[in-house]
């Protein structure tokens, strides 16, 4: 009776192999998210707050997703224009592969009581500084760690090595056009990202820049995060010829990118710190950052602090005629790119029968030389940690 049951649980397994194999050649991803949620009111008014939620978001302009969600929607775009099946939580199926690679993006909420055997990529998001979480990636199921900004990759890998990937989100520069012979009656949009100390930020940085503008004489508009969606947005910057962008610091910056990608140069304030003040916590001495971390000479010009805000808007006036921030982003921030890195590193993850490439049948029929996905996908994350930052 023990070798026919032994042969049947061979059979099996087998059998299992031959379904991931066959997952893995339709460019099968599962990828997994979820929203942080609190009750405000009453007790389980979450729940309340899914079904009305929608209602709610016909009535006004401002944002309706957290930057995690637009994130997490602009890989899932950007997968499926590459070719991949994209399934979101579907548990049940990742339950019957449980050697077939999951991705795990949002908020950390979503590792609590996480019980799936599945080989994962974390991120993007989930902890804003790893010393959160400095055992997790100890989790023999956790693979791969994948961080945004090349500060963040600095700021995550000696806690968790060789684990850490460098990952975009891809510009979608299909919905974000070229506004460059749009109508302008805007000189200067002001991009209001204030996260701490608002008020106080506002009065020393944001209203004197937003006065020195005015007085040569050029007009402003100014829209702050939060307070405006997709649409109100890319129709001001259709009609703004340059956006001063205002935040302490970006992991990414996909709202800065979008100006980018309209052809719309941006001058930054970049005072070159974590401004969190989680750092007090996690360091001894500030931690380095940027707040336009995929920048170059093309996208515009940036500033330290007030003190330097007057030379750089001179630099910015005399150099406008001259940039060409979309080509920047149709180079540098690419869907087709995001999606590549993300792919490499969630193929890497299934290991076919007979030790093959891992994900080989995802592998573009383009490449001249065959490579792990392992490979490619650190190759990747090299070059973009290379990418020009200002």
């Amino acid at each position: 009776m023990v070798e026919p049951a032994k042969t049947a649980v061979r059979t099996s397994r087998a059998s299992l192999r031959r379904e991931e194999q066959e997952l893995a050649k339709r460019k099968l991803v599962l990828l997994f998210y979820k929203e942080f949620e609190q009750d405000k009111f009453l007790k389980h008014d979450r729940y309340l707050k899914r079904l009305v939620r929608p209602i709610y978001n016909l009535t006004h302009h401002r944002q309706k997703k957290t930057g995690f969600a637009v994130s997490f929607e602009l890989l899932r775009r950007a997968l499926e224009k590459s070719g991949y099946d994209v399934r979101v939580n579907d548990y049940a199926l990742a339950r019957r592969h449980p050697h077939y690679p999951v991705g795990l993006v949002g908020f950390p909420v979503l590792l609590d009581g996480w019980n799936l055997p599945n080989p994962a990529v974390l991120g993007p998001s989930l902890y804003d500084h790893p010393k959160l979480a400095p055992q997790l990636m100890e989790d023999p199921r956790f693979r791969r760690y994948l961080v945004l900004a090349p500060w963040t990759y600095d700021m995550f890998r000696p806690v968790y090595g060789e684990a850490c990937l460098c990952w975009f989100a891809g510009i979608d520069t299909d919905q974000w056009k070229d506004a460059s012979l749009h109508e302008k009656d805007v000189d200067f949009l002001i991009y209001d990202k204030i996260r701490w100390n608002h008020e106080q930020l506002a009065h020393d940085l944001l209203d004197p820049i937003r006065e020195a503008i005015e007085r040569r004489g050029f007009r402003t508009e100014t829209v702050r995060y939060k307070f405006h969606d997709h649409r109100s947005y890319r129709s001001l910057l259709e009609r703004s010829r340059a956006l001063v962008f205002i935040c302490e610091h970006e992991t990414q910056g996909i709202a800065y990118q979008e100006a980018l990608a309209m052809n719309v140069p941006v001058l930054a304030w970049d005072n070159g710190y974590w401004l969190d003040p989680l750092w007090r916590r996690v360091s001894d001495e500030m931690v380095p950052a940027s707040s336009v971390p995929f920048f170059s000479e093309e996208c515009g010009e940036r500033f330290k602090d007030l003190a330097h805000f007057e030379p750089a808007l001179s630099r910015f006036l005399e150099r406008l005629p001259t940039m060409r921030p979309r080509a920047y982003v149709i180079e540098h921030l690419p869907m087709r790119r995001s999606a590549e890195i993300y792919a490499n590193a969630y193929f890497c993850l299934h290991a076919p029968e007979g030790g093959q490439d891992a994900g080989a049948s995802a592998r573009s029929s383009k490449s001249k030389e065959p490579r792990t996905h392992t490979a490619r996908a650190d190759s990747c994350a090299e070059e973009l940690r290379r990418l020009p930052s200002g």
